[in-house]
């Protein structure tokens, strides 16, 4: 009984200590944890003071005025204006010369271009149709014509390429396609190369030369590239390119015309598509459009279109209003057709040139119609041109000019590039 007593004795004194030392333990987490849920009272600085953060305003009632009165959204100012980023012009080629240097023209400003192409039911070109047999009319009243050609005419042109990622699967024909196009550029052809994305990623790629080494080392630097697209921007910032290009110099007569590849699809344009139609009746560039719109939505809702229907009424609309035409491949095994069929239409257009009878130049739209006269027992014949023009303010008249070579002894001034 003595011996249990002393085992006893010795136990009792080690569990007390190990329950205090558990006990100081826990105290010591509550301590801890309640310290950090409590806030900081002393401020904490780290180099420079902060600047002491801007009261909001608080939300009141619409009509109350006073301190805290409900201040009205405003929309931020916009973005600027995408700007087509240049890229240095290579050498000119002296094989692209199409006048004398002694030579001069002398352009007539007044004089309104169209470049018409007639069609059959099928859609095949019709020629060797007479200048008497055409008729052109501007607000409906029958304009004088100046000058008609059916002769093939240089062509000055751009190639502006959707390279947003929707354009994907279809890349490397596309560029296929595109190569072909320029391999069919002639003497005197010009051509320049735009890539664009969303706004802030439109670019010349190559600017306007006739070195197809040079186009098609362009091409080949094309890549995909992810974005909100912006076709509305592209194609703007490329027509304004192309009409501007040489304008009013003695490369005047050439034809202009602009080649789109995309899929339509308009997320994030800086312009408007009021103000890029306005833009194309102001100037005569004639668009062709290949639209990859089979990938896109066709699903839509009760009160809006389909992201595809929208697509397909942009592209149908930029061709039509400039004369030029609409593509929509199902497949990519159509792409070498179709670059056949837009040579061709480039080539084998009758460009007329009228003096319109209406001099007033107060910015106002002037409907255009071409007709072709039907000689009996003929296939119809189908005269396709752009429907109007915008008489831009502040023209200049100026009579019907006249080549003119003038002696060697006139020309000491420096020539125009």
């Amino acid at each position: 009984m003595r011996f249990k007593h002393y085992q006893s004795f010795f136990a009792r004194p080690a569990v007390s200590l190990f329950f205090a030392l558990a006990l100081a333990a826990i105290s010591l987490l509550i301590v801890g944890a309640s310290s950090a849920q409590q806030p900081d009272s002393r401020p904490r600085q780290t180099g420079a003071p902060s600047a002491t953060p801007a009261p909001q305003p608080t939300a009141t009632p619409l009509g109350q005025t006073g301190p805290g009165r409900r201040i009205a959204p405003q929309l931020g100012a916009p973005p600027p204006a995408p700007i087509l980023k240049p890229k240095p012009t290579p050498p000119p080629d002296p094989n692209s010369a199409e006048i004398d240097e002694n030579s001069k023209i002398i352009v007539n400003t007044e004089l309104v271009t169209l470049h018409v192409r007639v069609i059959d039911r099928n859609n095949h070109p019709i020629n060797n149709i007479r200048k008497d047999d055409f008729k052109v009319l501007e607000d409906n009243v029958p304009q004088p014509i100046f000058s008609f050609t059916e002769e093939e005419v240089p062509v000055i042109y751009g190639l502006a390429v959707d390279t947003s990622g929707s354009l994907r699967p279809q890349f490397e024909q596309v560029i296929n396609a595109s190569k072909s196009i320029i391999n069919s550029n002639k003497k005197g052809d010009e051509t320049f190369l735009e890539r664009f994305i969303s706004s802030d990623k439109i670019e010349t790629i190559q600017d306007f030369t006739s070195n197809k080494d040079f186009l098609m080392d362009g091409l080949d630097q094309l890549f995909i590239e992810g974005g909100q697209t912006a076709v509305i921007d592209g194609v703007y910032l490329a027509a304004e390119h192309v009409a501007d290009y040489k304008k009013g110099s003695d490369d005047d007569r050439r034809r202009r015309a602009l080649i789109v590849v995309t899929d339509g699809e308009d997320r994030a344009s800086y312009y408007p598509e009021a103000q890029l139609f306005q833009r194309l009746r102001e100037e005569d560039v004639q668009i062709y459009v290949i639209g990859f719109v089979n990938e896109l939505d066709a699903d839509k809702g009760l009160i809006r279109k389909s992201p595809r229907d929208k697509a397909v009424n942009l592209i149908n609309r930029l061709a039509s209003e400039t004369g030029g035409r609409a593509f929509f491949p199902q497949s990519i095994a159509e792409l070498p057709q179709i670059a056949n069929e837009i040579v061709r239409d480039l080539r084998t257009q009758y460009v007329i040139s009228y003096d319109p009878t209406n001099k007033a130049h107060d910015g106002s739209y002037r409907a255009i119609k071409v007709l072709v006269t039907q000689p009996a027992g003929t296939d119809r014949r189908i005269a396709l041109t752009r429907p109007g023009r915008t008489a831009n303010p502040g023209t200049t008249a100026a009579k019907p000019g006249t080549r003119t070579t003038p002696s060697p002894a006139n020309n000491n001034g420096p020539r125009r590039p």
